[in-house]
């Protein structure tokens, strides 16, 4: 009766079902995992945000596919303020960042195209693809001790065949933190521009820069001449998940970013998901954004430099691997992972990834293009 789409193992695995014991036992557990911003102590600034969300003008239904030209140009402004002019008719307002990836993989892929997306990444990004049909082919982001993570621009090309449609860049890298570089931005617009791909560019986390450096991306907004993509929404950008409003600047080549436009607009008029309310809110909350960044900033700082003073303190931690414990020295985990295959494909195969105090050593890696599992 079902599609395969919803084809899960819906069972909870062993950590969700320890946590509920420990619940059920009345046991305190401080979670490290909690993503919720609204549930970690943050100032929020309560009247402003619900009278922005409470204009009488919200009251009048006026559905416009692309959103209401207030909001549009509330966004136009908040990337006017970063060094970048657009039109607003290049905006498109999508009820969230999720949404604009379905809406946009509708757009460019038929059942069994296939979607170039990085890894370590986000899981979230195999699923919106499975929904539409399409093959998610991860290509690897490595880490050097002396540059930090990047992308390895040996493996990707070698990942494309006819059936490939996009690429999909998300800046900063979830859950690396890494921004992608000028180069590598220009490597991947060449990439697109060869193959006659699309490039989309998730920059939901691109506000949380904790260190300037010189050759970082923080937007692809006008830096592309392969028909680009560029993600963003409130969720993240104001820390209210709650209040749902992303959007899609479309640009690149003039002729495809035309035909996109005209194409997304009929799309999303079958939806009409955004709602009202937020879109009168956007100028306000946008406005308001940097108080609760200058939060979330501090927060992240703090934490970073707690795990540096961990980890230098105790240079052996454990990690996990598969099946079995194991401790692992910080520096062999480096001298690991500077270790290049000789071949492409072979390296396609080597790449885990780190981040802070954890290690995910993952057998296997991508065998030739097998899909991307993300379990």
């Amino acid at each position: 009766m079902f599609s395969d789409r919803s084809n899960w193992n819906l069972s909870p695995n062993a950590l969700s079902l320890l946590l509920q014991r420990k619940k059920s036992a009345g046991d305190i557990v401080f979670d490290l995992t909690e993503s919720n911003p609204t549930r970690v102590g943050l100032d929020y600034d309560a009247e402003t945000i619900l009278a922005a969300l409470a204009q009488p003008q919200s009251i009048v239904y006026q559905p416009d596919p692309r959103g209401l030209e207030e909001a549009r140009q509330a966004i136009a402004a908040y990337y006017r303020d970063r060094g970048q002019r657009l039109e607003i008719d290049s905006i498109l307002l999508t009820a969230s960042t999720s949404e604009a990836y379905s809406i946009l993989f509708k757009l460019l892929g038929n059942p069994k195209d296939e979607i170039l997306i990085p890894r370590p990444g986000y899981p979230l990004l195999f699923y919106l693809a499975c929904f539409e049909s399409l093959q998610s082919i991860a290509y690897p982001l490595r880490y050097d001790v002396r540059k930090g993570w990047f992308i390895d621009m040996d493996v990707l090309p070698a990942l494309i065949t006819p059936n490939t449609k996009a690429i999909v860049l998300v800046n900063p890298n979830n859950p690396t933190g890494s921004y992608v570089k000028q180069q590598e931005l220009a490597a991947l617009d060449a990439v697109c521009r060869r193959h006659d791909l699309a490039l989309i560019v998730d920059e939901v986390f691109s506000d949380f820069e904790t260190a300037a450096a010189p050759d970082r991306v923080r937007t692809a907004v006008n830096r592309s001449g392969a028909l680009t993509f560029v993600l963003n929404g409130l969720s993240k950008m104001v820390g209210l998940p709650q209040v749902k409003l992303g959007w899609i600047v479309v640009g690149g080549d003039p002729d495809l970013a035309k035909a996109a436009l005209s194409r997304l607009e009929m799309m999303l008029d079958f939806y009409l998901s955004v709602a009202t309310p937020v879109q009168h809110a956007a100028q306000r909350l946008l406005c308001g954004c940097k108080a609760i960044q200058r939060q979330m900033l501090a927060r992240i700082t703090t934490n970073g430099r707690f795990l540096a003073e961990r980890v230098a303190s105790d240079r052996q931690q454990p990690c996990a691997a598969p099946g079995r414990r194991l401790v692992c020295d910080h520096q062999d985990i480096r001298r690991g992972l500077r270790r290049r295959p000789r071949s492409a494909t072979a390296r396609a195969r080597q790449y885990a990834g780190t981040s802070g105090l954890f290690l995910r050593i993952q057998q296997g890696g991508i065998c030739g293009r097998q899909p991307v599992d993300p379990g």
